[in-house]
């Protein structure tokens, strides 16, 4: 069995996450927007924040990175990333399982955003559970997937205590 562990990010990791975000999603990005190594440079300086980043490893090589933010009201899954060479083999589901359960623990939901491009990812969010929020960005490119319930299941657990008290929606309680 593979060892995966998180290492806290150092100023030192920023070449490699460049280099790790190039190949995991040069693809994605081209078919959007096209591939300019200077923008992408500059996005990444801009975005490359070591103290919240954290390099994913496995048996002790740098295989991805991870990026969450605690949110008030949910756990949100800013990035990640894994190299193609390691996809497949179970690191991202894993991670975002471990996520997953920390959510239900603090009664807070998992959201993150995915570009409509990305297939693969969608269906690995779509297998762990989360469904599509929204839609947003420039022609609608970014999906925001989440483990809040949609529509009428936000309401389940109001109805199902009126109906424990024998009352139906707008009912008046005198």
């Amino acid at each position: 069995m593979t060892a995966i562990d998180l290492r806290p990010a150092t100023a030192a990791d920023s070449e490699y996450c460049f280099q790790l975000h190039r190949a995991a999603m040069v693809d994605h990005i081209t078919s959007i927007w096209g591939w300019d190594e200077g923008t992408q440079r500059g996005f990444h300086a801009s975005a490359f924040t070591p103290d919240r980043w954290q390099i994913v490893t496995a048996d002790g090589t740098d295989v991805g990175m991870l990026h969450v933010e605690h949110r008030p009201t949910e756990i949100y899954l800013a990035r990640i990333e894994i190299h193609p060479d390691h996809q497949g083999s179970g690191i991202g589901s894993l991670l975002i399982r471990g996520l997953l359960r920390q959510a239900r623990r603090q009664g807070q939901d998992l959201a993150l955003d995915v570009l409509v491009v990305n297939e693969r990812a969608r269906a690995l969010y779509r297998r762990l559970g989360l469904h599509e929020e929204f839609r947003h960005g420039e022609n609608n490119i970014k999906i925001r997937m989440t483990t809040k319930p949609s529509g009428p299941e936000r309401d389940e657990p109001e109805r199902n205590e009126e109906a424990a008290q024998g009352r139906h929606a707008g009912d008046s309680a005198g």
